[in-house]
């Protein structure tokens, strides 16, 4: 019997590059709400730290493995070690991925182009397919449901010249959530995306006047921060969302929506 509307107690979250920014904003929300949460990135140091935070937010157990989710074998051992210690999985969010070299598109090295969609589009991929898997076995086996949320961006929406690879990676992302809504509804496996706008985390050190830029074009006010995708991350771990499937959920402040 569930506590509260996205009480996940027993339920367990898997946040891929979730030891900081975004990725750790998400496992931070399901921690709050008494959720199990594992942790893969390839930083061993920040893993600890992360799962140090995450038990103090209130988090039942924390896991933390070191997966490179560009290896698809990685991947599938990761997840069958994930179930080996913790039982399930109900919650994936694949959130693994970086942002483009700056290139014109005419210069773009064909090297630049690959390396990004083989982590994030690639990556993503076998992180929801083997994630599916687990969740429709446990279905089969007479337990329904599972939540797999995808991290787009804002470029899914506008044209975004020099970072066309990155673009195409969270484009193709989309496409597959909503293929993925299809595909499993039957087993109450749902499947959303959320979009970030311009958020605030590590690597905007010395960065202010870009801070600064995109707060006043957002109504809200200012940028956005990890800690605002905790909400969204206890609400789509949680059976809150059950009947929420293959949207795109914008978390940008209202970026998208303003005025030109």
């Amino acid at each position: 019997m569930a506590k509260g509307l996205f009480d996940c107690t027993g339920k367990v979250t898997l946040v891929t590059g979730g030891n900081s920014g975004i990725g750790l904003g998400f496992a931070r929300g399901v921690a709050k709400v008494g959720g199990d949460v594992v942790i893969w990135a390839r930083n061993a140091e920040r893993n600890a730290e992360a799962a140090e935070d995450l038990l103090k937010a209130g988090a039942g157990r924390v896991r933390t493995y070191q997966v490179d989710v560009t290896s698809e074998e990685q991947v599938i051992e990761g997840y069958k070690q994930l179930v080996a210690d913790l039982g399930r999985i109900d919650c994936v969010f694949a959130n693994s991925g970086r942002s483009a070299k700056q290139h014109a598109l005419l210069d773009m090295p064909t090297e630049e182009w690959h390396d990004l969609l083989n982590l994030n589009l690639h990556g993503t991929f076998f992180t929801l397919r083997e994630g599916a898997r687990a969740m429709v076995k446990r279905a089969e086996a007479g337990e329904p449901g599972g939540s797999l949320v995808g991290c787009g961006s804002l470029s899914m929406f506008q044209g975004l010249a020099g970072r066309q690879n990155y673009a195409a990676s969270k484009g193709a992302l989309g496409a597959i959530i909503r293929g993925m809504a299809v595909e499993f509804g039957k087993y109450n496996i749902r499947a959303n995306t959320i979009a970030p706008g311009f958020i605030v985390t590590g690597m905007m050190a010395g960065a202010q006047q870009v801070v600064d830029m995109f707060a006043q074009r957002t109504p809200i006010g200012r940028a956005g921060q990890p800690e605002d995708f905790e909400g969204i991350g206890a609400f789509l771990a949680s059976d809150a969302s059950s009947f929420v499937t293959g949207e795109t959920i914008t978390v940008d402040g209202g970026y998208m929506v303003r005025p030109m």
